[in-house]
């Protein structure tokens, strides 16, 4: 039997994702926003086309809203549905998700706004976040359908003055909480100096702040895809919701394919899907460069494609810009010797870190479109601010000390090599 899930963008019905008889998913745009004069795509690998869209065509973007994975497994057994059906996952979950996309079964109304949350205690908090790798993202529970991508456990809530609470029925949610992993020894303080390293050197990054809750600790990450109306009084009603799609969604990349030995996007395609369609491609190549040089520099061999992301900024009726996103998942992988030392994007033509020389840096200067004196000087640059940054950032916690050092030695020996 066909079915059908309503796909809407804020609060316009855009077009109607479908399930075979077969169980294949395909997806259409509907007439009215075809018509509509302030429309945009809802991914630029899903151009406004009177067509239908294959799987193939449109999988990338939609399997990617969906957390990957093991997470993505234990979601399915806890619904009670096929891990692999992006379809019957999206029905379920589909309801606050990254940027402003929303997936509603055909027949039923869009919501009314009425941003209802559950406030929660500290000891609701660790048991939430005892329970996280059991229910990820909280699936299944009452009220609850929301769905973030990525392999870690999180969930989105809202926090105000410091209170945190679970969005209920789409309400908007306005941080991505992120609980330590047993795994990683001291993840959340390894994210933590990365990413406020980068905001301080000048970087754009989400902002984040640590938390800790009966023992737990947890990073809070600020999210970039909403952002308060100013024109409206204090209140949840402020938040409004800017859609997204990371790099993987723009290229039509499926996630299994995020790293670019599997399929993934290259740093090439990177730049040039910036430089296509920023509304400020100078300002965005330049982030993006820097973005490539600060994660080699901190040892993140994880930097994939589903790790950098466009945002739609503006109001629809007054049209839409496309912007490079805030950086975000910055850390230094190489600190845990377990991780492998393959980069997810070649630089140059070279996967390994330690082996990148500039000789690739000047390939890719070459592959890019960027000059290569310019390339060799900021590498420079970013290692001399990192270096006069680090002893500023004061993080009270062993392995975000042992991670400075790891980062302080990488960026001597950057430049000690780069400067010959």
């Amino acid at each position: 039997m066909t079915r059908t899930l309503d796909v809407y963008l804020h609060q316009h019905l855009i077009g109607k994702l479908i399930q075979d008889d077969h169980g294949n998913m395909g997806f259409n745009y509907v007439e009215s926003w075809l018509t509509n004069p302030t429309a945009i795509p809802l991914s630029q690998s899903i151009p406004l086309q009177r067509k239908h869209f294959s799987r193939n065509e449109c999988r990338g973007f939609f399997a990617g809203i969906l957390p990957d994975e093991s997470k993505r497994e234990i979601i399915a057994r806890n619904l009670g549905i096929s891990a692999t059906n992006d379809f019957a996952m999206l029905e379920q979950i589909g309801g606050e998700c990254a940027g402003a996309v929303t997936f509603i079964p055909e027949g039923k109304r869009l919501p009314e706004r009425d941003d209802s949350y559950r406030p929660i205690s500290p000891p609701e908090l660790v048991d939430i976040l005892r329970t996280l790798p059991r229910r990820p993202l909280l699936a299944g529970e009452a009220g609850i359908r929301l769905s973030l991508a990525g392999a870690q456990d999180k969930i989105a809530v809202h926090v105000v003055d410091g209170r945190i609470s679970i969005p209920l029925n789409g309400a908007p949610s306005t941080h991505i909480l992120k609980p330590a992993i047993e795994r990683f020894e001291g993840v959340v303080f390894n994210e933590a100096l990365c990413m406020q390293l980068a905001h301080a050197i000048g970087l754009r990054t989400a902002s984040v702040a640590i938390g800790k809750v009966e023992g737990i600790n947890y990073l809070l990450v600020e999210r970039y895809d909403r952002a308060l109306r100013p024109d409206l009084p204090q209140g949840s009603q402020r938040i409004k919701r800017e859609h997204q799609e990371d790099f993987c969604q723009a290229l039509g990349i499926i996630p299994e394919h995020k790293y670019q030995n599997e399929g993934g996007p290259s740093l090439k395609q990177c730049f040039d899907l910036v430089r296509a369609i920023s509304a400020t491609p100078i300002i965005d190549l330049q982030l993006l460069l820097d973005a490539v040089i600060f994660n080699w520099l901190i040892g993140n061999n994880d930097a994939h494609g589903k790790n950098f992301s466009l945002v739609y900024r503006g109001e629809l009726n007054a049209g839409l810009q496309t912007h490079l996103a805030p950086l975000y998942d910055l850390i230094s992988t190489a600190y845990y010797p377990e991780l492998s030392p393959k980069m997810a994007m070649k630089i140059g033509g070279e996967y390994l870190s330690e082996s990148i020389s500039q000789k690739n840096f000047d390939v890719l200067a070459g592959e890019t479109g960027l000059a290569k004196p310019m390339l060799k000087r900021r590498i420079s640059e970013l290692a001399e601010a990192i270096l006069s940054t680090l002893p500023t950032l004061i993080m009270d916690h062993p392995v975000a000390a042992d991670v400075g050092t790891l980062i302080r030695r990488r960026c001597e020996s950057k430049l000690r090599k780069f400067t010959l």
